[in-house]
């Protein structure tokens, strides 16, 4: 389990700092995906959620000033094809919202 965990948590960080997001370097199933700013955060993860992705917006004061995130918890349970389509959707709603181009 501690493998397939660990290839899925490449994969989606491998794939999402492909697409040109800024993920914390992590060494945990934990990812946090940085949008910087609290509503942003809140109206990207409440999109996903429309894509059926389930996520957490997270802003001050759970985290530092400024540092507003999306945290994804990846599991050894996901498939490829779940995360390929969890990064899928963060691709479409970042294009949306202006955060990818």
């Amino acid at each position: 389990l501690h493998d397939r965990l660990t290839v899925n948590v490449e994969r989606f960080r491998g794939r999402m700092l492909a697409a040109g997001f800024d993920i914390k370097p992590t060494q945990s199933a934990i990812c946090a995906v940085m949008l910087y700013d609290a509503k942003l955060s809140q109206d990207f993860a409440a999109r996903l959620l429309d894509e059926g992705i389930y996520v957490t917006g997270f802003y001050y004061p759970v985290v530092p000033k400024d540092q507003a995130r999306i945290r994804v918890q990846v599991s050894a349970g996901h498939t490829e094809q779940e995360l390929d389509r969890c990064v899928d959707a963060f691709v479409k709603v970042g294009r949306e919202l202006g955060v990818l181009r």
